[in-house]
């Protein structure tokens, strides 16, 4: 994850995104716009909603307090809230939690304040209309942040919207491997234009790392980002950039409106995990033991278990729907019962709706020549041995619903890693044993990610970072995508 490779971009110039090249800096300032334009629209209604809801259309009665000023007054000290947490910041926007947590932050902190002052001050604004409002917006301004988020990844995907120009500096074997990570998740927002490697200078022509240009040595950084408008430099490990060089640059950068972020080795680790401690002048990184038992997985596994008993009751009509569909499109139990494999190795019968012919574990071998996907699983996209029920079923992920009987049964979680069969688990070597120190999930980060779409190695990749930096939080934003995962059929087949 990218959120785990890059440490946060230091800023290197005194203003709010210094002289950052034209048309980034446009692109950057407008989005800011609409977000600004997007929380006083927010915030106006917040307010409007809470006045109505305590007062009505008619003026309150009795009181002294002239609420055409108060209101207006409080959607500015909101803004200016905003806007001292830090909210509009350009290293936060787009991409990660913080800018959630800052907007929530800020208009709680403004609540709190309000609510200490008007008891001081013995003010007699209406409680109730500060609490609707409060409600309203912040609810209102974390939605309006994600819808501008998501119409920003979209552009993004598409090549473009406001995106970072990166210029990426190291030994090529890693700066290869930042470039793959970065266009791994484009939505980001870190577009690589060029690098710059230790011997670019001894080269007699052009060079190019795969289809990234190299624009200089490790000599003329500051003046191969300006080439390329460069708006942010990343550097990763390499030998011949010492701590002493690594600093010059960050002198040489100061003023130019040019980011610095640092690319650690150390990938894949959430950041609650990572704490940067100052020791000889030195930012040592000191990483978190990952969390495999404790009274934060007693309090993942009560949630799990009400959740799913909670689901099963709501939809034990849709159940019911589905299990006459499947017995009257084709002969079969309604049921298809597979052994996974476990947390710890231990193997459990996994509930499906039957989605296949009674006998499609015997076909198996006849298709193993149109296998779809690598690694160590079988898709295929037009599987013959699918019923038309089937195929529908699986178009919208209805065919797991059973497995909320798992969870409840405590066999599996909510949210966790793709559960294995055992001959997949019988060739896991080290690393993928990993993968069974939790329990196994009915959604997880492969399924909001493509699913069947994804490569076995990008599949085993998310699986062993939600294992590494699992949470409560975590699991929360992997349920809603979940949904907008399974509305848009991504990777479904």
């Amino acid at each position: 994850m990218i959120s785990a490779t890059l440490l946060t971009p230091a800023r290197t110039s005194s203003g709010p995104g210094g002289d950052r090249p034209g048309p980034t800096r446009a692109a950057e300032r407008a989005y800011i716009g609409v977000l600004v334009v997007l929380d006083t629209t927010v915030l106006a209604a917040a307010t409007l909603i809470g006045y109505l809801a305590r007062f009505g259309d008619e003026p309150p009665v009795g009181s002294e307090i002239p609420y055409v000023v108060v209101a207006p007054a409080l959607l500015l000290v909101w803004l200016i809230s905003l806007k001292a947490m830090r909210c509009y910041d350009d290293r936060v926007l787009g991409y990660g939690a913080d800018e959630y947590r800052r907007v929530s932050s800020a208009s709680l902190r403004l609540a709190g304040g309000i609510a200490i002052a008007g008891y001081i001050a013995d003010v007699g604004v209406s409680r109730g209309f500060l609490a609707i409002s409060f409600a309203v917006g912040t609810v209102g301004l974390e939605v309006a942040r994600y819808a501008a988020r998501k119409r920003l990844h979209r552009a993004r995907d598409r090549g473009a919207g406001w995106s970072r120009k990166v210029l990426v500096v190291g030994d090529t074997a890693h700066v290869l491997e930042l470039v793959h990570t970065l266009r791994r998740e484009p939505y980001a927002g870190y577009q690589v234009v060029g690098a710059c490697i230790p011997d670019a200078l001894l080269a007699p022509v052009p060079q190019r790392l795969g289809d990234v240009p190299v624009v200089g040595s490790f000599r003329d950084i500051p003046e191969a980002a300006t080439a390329i408008s460069a708006d942010t430099v990343a550097v990763t490990a390499s030998g011949s950039l010492t701590a002493t060089r690594l600093r010059r640059l960050g002198w040489q950068l100061e003023g130019t409106g040019v980011d610095l972020v640092v690319a650690p080795a150390l990938t894949d680790v959430a950041g609650p995990r990572i704490h940067t401690r100052p020791v000889a002048g030195l930012p040592l990184i000191h990483v978190e033991a990952p969390e495999f038992r404790g009274a934060r997985k007693l309090v993942k596994g009560l949630v799990d278990r009400s959740l799913s008993l909670l689901a099963l009751l709501l939809l034990l009509p849709v159940l019911v729907v589905i299990a006459l569909a499947i017995k009257l499109d084709s002969r079969g139990p309604v049921l298809f019962r597979q052994v996974r494999v476990g947390q710890g190795g231990e193997e459990f019968g996994v509930f499906k709706f039957r989605t296949m012919v009674v006998n499609a574990d015997a076909l198996l071998a006849e298709l193993a020549a149109r296998n779809e996907t690598d690694g160590l699983m079988f898709k295929m996209r037009d599987d013959p041995r699918v019923t038309r029920t089937g195929r529908l079923l699986r178009k919208w992920s209805l065919d797991e619903l059973p497995q909320l009987a798992n969870v409840l049964l405590g066999q599996m979680s909510l949210v966790g890693p793709r559960p294995p069969l055992p001959s997949e688990v019988a060739r896991y070597d080290g690393d993928l044993a990993r993968r069974l120190l939790v329990k196994p999930g009915m959604t997880g980060l492969w399924q909001v990610s493509g699913r069947s779409d994804l490569s076995w190695e990008d599949g085993i990749r998310l699986d062993l970072y939600y294992v590494e930096n699992w949470s409560l939080a975590a699991d929360l934003t992997i349920l809603w995508k979940t949904f907008g995962a399974v509305i848009h059929r991504r990777g479904a087949y």
